[in-house]
This record gives structure tokens, sequence and C-alpha cells, in this order.
């Protein structure tokens, strides 16, 4: 009985598979209003983004101050589940007046050369 020797083949050095386009990014914006408190978008941050609670004050700050502020970068459809869980999360009990939900959109992020 022969045995049979297995041949390997190997890549050709220099050729490497070709890569899978990178999906465009998308920023999930949050803009200001006078409905909503530091610490309701703090809550949000944390709840919806998971984020900490430094970061989470950073993005209020952020809005506040420069009137949005970029809360991630994604994918599209990531970004768009976020915009969407922003619309529903819900009004800011702190503040009698408030009527509902921050306003959030989603942008594409600029190409970097």
């Amino acid at each position: 009985m022969k045995l049979k020797t297995a041949v390997l083949e190997h890549p050709v050095k220099g050729k490497q598979k070709p890569r899978p386009k990178r999906q465009p990014r998308y920023h999930v914006v949050l803009w200001d209003d006078n409905e909503h408190t530091y610490d309701y978008v703090i809550q949000m941050m944390r709840e919806l983004f998971g984020f900490p609670e430094e970061q989470g004050f950073q993005i209020a700050q952020g809005v506040d101050q420069a009137g949005r502020a970029i809360c991630m970068t994604t994918t599209r459809e990531h970004a768009e589940l976020k915009r969407d869980q922003i619309h529903a999360y819900g009004k800011d009990r702190l503040i009698r007046q408030c009527k509902g939900s921050m306003w959030a959109s989603i942008e594409p992020q600029p190409e970097t050369t």
C-alpha cells in the first residue's frame, strides 16, 4: 500500500485577497432644545449608547454650547437605529413643560483623503 503525499498550494506572494469595501460612516447628531436637562442627556447616553457618565456629560455640554453634538459615528443602519432610539426615549420628567424626546439626525461623515 502506497501513501499519497498531499501537495499544499501556497498563495503567491504579493497577491492579497481583495478586501471588502468599507461601508460609509454616519454621525448620529443630537440637537439642542430648552426642554431637556443635562441629567436627561447623561442618562439617555448611558442607556442607549452604554457611555459612562463623563462621556454623557461631555455630549450634554456640547449640545448646550454648540447647539449639537455627535454622539457616535457608525454604519448607516446602526446610526438610523440610534437616531430612532433617541426619538423614542421619552420626555424629561424633571421639566414640566417637556413635551417629548430630544431631536437627533444622521449625516454622512466627510471622507478623509
